[in-house]
């Protein structure tokens, strides 16, 4: 059952990435599963400045909302993650400075490996999904399907979505993906990435993966 203290926690966690500039005004939505349910920010709601009355409860099983709220109009996209993906517990789409640079970019990056945080954190391969009108079907379809396999990927001319386990692992995915597009577009497109035998290296002495 969803608490006042439920969405007081989930209206400070947007202010925390509202504050980190992940964000700005009315762009970016987030979610939470908090049982058979799930806190989404309401439609036309500014993340960072985030109150309670515009926290939407929808049921995720039937997306329906329980409290009256209308949910974002990416809410499609969160709540497909969320019943394809019971590993995640947290959604956020977000439109930080530099990585929302390289969605809009005639020639997007195809490897983000700038440092280990990357594919130790944010994952080794980040989907580009093409461009599709903010809220429709088309995206949210694009949006779940890429993120079966993946927790990052980024949006052509529209921003970026990560999902975790809580709100710090997306936290430090989304920074971590923000920061590697940061060192993409100063680097001028001058820039090295890891070998897959760097990364497969990190998998296994960083995050514990069993030889091959």
């Amino acid at each position: 059952m969803i608490t006042n203290e439920h969405i007081e926690q989930f209206i400070e966690q947007a202010h925390r990435y509202g504050d980190a500039r992940l964000m700005l005004c009315s762009s970016g939505n987030l979610s939470w599963r908090i049982g058979e349910e799930a806190l989404i920010s309401g439609t036309g709601s500014w993340v960072p400045t985030l109150y309670k009355e515009k926290v939407s409860i929808c049921n995720i099983a039937s997306g329906t909302p329980t409290n009256g709220v209308k949910p974002s109009m990416e809410s499609t996209f969160h709540l497909g993650i969320l019943r394809e993906r019971p590993d995640v517990n947290v959604v956020l789409h977000f439109q930080s400075e530099y990585a929302t640079a390289i969605s809009c970019m005639k020639n997007k990056p195809v490897n983000f490996n700038v440092t280990a945080e990357i594919p130790c954190h944010v994952g080794a391969e980040i989907p580009v999904i093409p461009y599709y009108r903010p809220g429709s079907p088309e995206l949210a379809k694009a949006v779940v399907e890429a993120m079966l396999n993946h927790n990052s990927v980024l949006l052509t001319n529209h921003g970026q979505v990560v999902c975790g386990k809580d709100f710090d692992q997306v936290y430090e995915r989304a920074t971590f993906f923000e920061m590697a597009c940061r060192i993409i577009v100063q680097s001028g497109g001058d820039y090295s990435v890891l070998t897959p035998a760097e990364i497969e290296d990190l998998e296994i002495y960083v995050l514990g993966k069993k030889k091959k």
